[in-house]
């Protein structure tokens, strides 16, 4: 069995790029539609999508829509590789447990 990723198993973290991995690749979402969408405060969800950043497991863009600060983020290539190798992981420990295997 090949191990989990430590950064993305945490729960959050793991709502965060579960809810990214349904958009089509190089797709992103509104920072406050995401933090809707997980159920986290601003400042929870920023903190968890900057330890995402600097595993380079998201791309965050900062901009001005006119005078009003819009955030989106997006799953890197290496993002949603490491998602799906988690996924796989957690699978494997589900199969494990199956009282009928």
């Amino acid at each position: 069995m090949s191990g989990g990723n430590d950064l993305i198993h945490q729960a959050m973290r793991l709502k965060i790029m579960a809810a990214l991995n349904v958009l089509p690749a190089k797709d992103a979402i509104e920072f406050t539609r995401l933090k809707g969408l997980v159920d986290a405060t601003d400042g929870n969800l920023g903190s968890h999508l900057d330890a995402l950043e600097r595993a380079g497991y998201v791309a965050i863009d900062k901009h001005f829509a006119g005078k009003k600060p819009q955030t989106r983020v997006t799953a890197t290539p290496a993002g949603r590789r490491a998602f799906a190798e988690h996924v796989a992981y957690l699978r494997e420990i589900l199969d494990r447990a199956d009282p009928v295997r």
